[in-house]
């Protein structure tokens, strides 16, 4: 097979993917496109500069905001399972639920609260030494920063273009491709995390109106993390969900289980934002973008749950461009769906 520059710019950006992981490179490469797509959004003013001004305040106010935000989540969501999970589990005794805990050796249920307690609190806990994980991961992120806001005063990769020896030269050609492959990725990323968001901040305004209307304990938590959980498919709504339905049983199980209702609804409704939001844009099977979570867990932690989706569209994106000699065609035609039905009668 002839290496081409579009052949070597795949191998380049592969080899990209896999540093990325290998390295757990992933919290500069997220902060990367997450700050381009900020800086896209502010050129509607035109002057570069005044957009990176802009954004550095941006960046500033977010990170502010975050750190508050993990401080409130840190102290409040090991009272939320103090106070939940002992209510959880009377109201389930009293009605005769079974519980996922019957597997244990534990006679009463002071004893089975003070186990679960016990363990959500401790990993509750980890938000706790989020000061110390952002203490390392400061300079990736000034990094990241750094990059980005080059990249948006000046995108080229080749600065010596007109002044090779030769103009169609490989290194020219090398240079365009890597970027046409950049370019593919990133707007991938903006169509995934641009449907994303949009679902999130309809889901948390939504959520908001509920929590200020049942005058649901700590607010203010609970819309942070529908919004964060928001920008994760599928498991994020399993978290946030989790999270309203337990401070939902710190006033009552009634409140808890309209909490629930309210949630399915919303949920419901969300059906329909993700087949006009995301479905037109993306189109991958539900199966496909969980298992493509849980490798990106497994691999980069949460930051490879971001990514994720965007990797799967972006493959999707570039393999559907590249065209199929008419042979190769005609092989692909005499094979048989995956999990065909055969008909033996």
């Amino acid at each position: 097979m002839m290496m081409t520059p579009k052949f070597v710019s795949y191998l380049l950006f592969g080899l990209m993917l896999g540093l990325v992981g290998w390295l757990d490179l992933a919290t500069p490469l997220i902060t990367v496109l997450f700050s381009y797509f900020a800086l896209e959004k502010l050129t509607f003013i035109r002057s570069k500069w005044l957009a990176v001004v802009l954004f550095i305040i941006l960046v500033l106010g977010i990170f502010y905001g975050f750190v508050h935000f993990i401080r409130q989540a840190s102290n409040a969501l090991p009272d939320i399972a103090a106070t939940s999970i002992p209510k959880i589990i009377d109201y389930a005794k009293h009605h005769d639920i079974k519980l996922p805990f019957e597997d244990l050796d534990l006679r009463d249920s002071d004893s089975l609260k003070a186990l679960v307690i016990n363990t959500v609190k401790t990993q509750f806990r980890y938000l706790g030494n989020f000061a110390k994980v952002a203490t390392k991961e400061f300079v990736f992120l000034v990094i990241g920063f750094v990059v980005t806001i080059s990249l948006f005063i000046n995108p080229k990769l080749d600065l010596d273009r007109g002044k090779h020896l030769f103009e169609n030269n490989l290194y020219s050609a090398l240079c365009d491709e890597v970027t046409a492959r950049f370019r593919s990725f990133y707007r991938s990323f903006a169509t995934v995390m641009g449907a994303q968001i949009t679902i999130s901040t309809i889901n948390t305004a939504l959520t908001a109106i509920f929590i200020v209307a049942v005058a649901l304990p700590y607010s203010a938590v609970v819309i942070g993390v529908t919004f964060l959980c928001g920008l994760l498919p599928i498991l994020g709504n399993l978290i946030s969900n989790s999270v309203i339905v337990g401070i939902g049983f710190t006033k009552s199980p009634q409140l808890a289980i309209a909490a629930l209702t309210f949630l399915v609804v919303l949920h419901k409704l969300e059906y329909f934002l993700n087949s006009k939001i995301i479905g037109d844009r993306i189109r991958n099977p539900v199966w496909l973008t969980l298992l493509g979570l849980i490798l990106g867990e497994r691999l980069m932690g949460i930051p490879g749950m971001i990514l994720a989706p965007v990797v799967l569209n972006y493959i999707k994106v570039e393999a559907a461009q590249i065209n199929l000699s008419k042979k190769e065609k005609e092989k692909e035609k005499e094979k048989e769906p995956l999990f065909a039905l055969r008909d033996d009668s």
